[in-house]
């Protein structure tokens, strides 16, 4: 492959991720308003962005964060213990 074809192929990805992330990102903030799951598609949204923009890629991995820390909160709350990341607790 040339070095002109596989520039061109770059490209094309990332306005194709471009165009159907932020899709799904738009997707994702009318459903605040819309009955449907909307912190879940927007999370798709930013997970599908990430693959081409690291803003987006910062910006889940905050949520990731966000998430494992209300996890750990709840488990507190309920009295389990927290579970390393990865592994499931068998009953």
């Amino acid at each position: 492959m040339t070095p002109a074809a596989a520039s061109t192929l770059r490209l094309a990805r990332r306005i194709v991720a471009s165009v159907i992330g932020f899709s799904v990102l738009a997707f994702g903030v009318a459903l605040i308003v819309l009955p449907g799951p909307a912190i879940l598609v927007i999370v798709l949204g930013l997970a599908i962005l990430a693959t081409e923009y690291p803003l987006a890629r910062k910006s889940l991995l905050r949520i990731r964060t966000l998430v494992a820390r209300l996890q750990a909160r709840v488990r507190q709350m309920l009295g389990r213990p927290s579970e390393p990341s990865g592994q499931q607790v068998q009953q």
